[in-house]
């Protein structure tokens, strides 16, 4: 199986250091769509793995979710892409759960739902935290400059061994070429 597990904000919409609250606030990278689309055209399982503590902070509902992943999916569909999934944290970092990444919960948590290691699945992220979940659970990972990516790469916090992609779209083309 073909897996791919994808951070939400910051990989496939802008992020927002106010959170994305609400599907008008919600707006697709350019390329993310369409990078997805062309991952499930080509035989490949996606499911999103995302830390959403505005729940937890009270600055959104399980309702306001719901909608802005309506929207995603909407969006998504033109490109003929699907997410199979959406597992997320509603903690906040203060909290100390054990789904919140870094911490390998939720990713645990899609190895048990999906009956699949994570071995050959890889985890495309914008944050040094979502480089270490993948680490903890042995799969594989790359970070995107988009959303916080550009930073960490900046600050010199991402290992030499993480590929390092421009967008999703650009990690979706090389993915795709080294199958043909």
């Amino acid at each position: 199986m073909k897996l791919i597990i994808l951070d939400r904000d910051g990989v496939i919409n802008v992020d927002s250091s106010d959170y994305i609250k609400s599907e008008m606030e919600w707006e697709p990278i350019p390329g993310s769509l369409e990078a997805i689309g062309r991952l499930c055209l080509n035989g490949f399982r996606v499911v999103v793995a995302t830390n959403q503590a505005g729940l937890s902070l009270g600055i959104m509902t399980i309702e306001d979710l719901i909608r802005i992943h309506q929207k995603m999916y909407t969006q998504l569909a033109k490109f003929r892409g699907t997410i199979e999934a959406v597992f997320f944290c509603p903690h906040s970092p203060e909290e100390d759960c054990e789904c919140r990444k870094p911490k390998p919960g939720l990713l645990n948590e899609v190895s048990r739902r999906l009956r699949t290691p994570l071995e050959n699945a890889i985890l495309v992220g914008d944050k040094l935290s979502d480089v270490k979940a993948a680490a903890a659970v042995n799969c594989k990972s790359v970070l995107v400059r988009t959303g916080h990516g550009q930073q960490h790469v900046d600050a010199g916090e991402i290992p030499e061994n993480i590929p390092v992609y421009a967008n999703l779209s650009e990690f979706v083309d090389e993915l795709l070429t080294e199958q043909q």
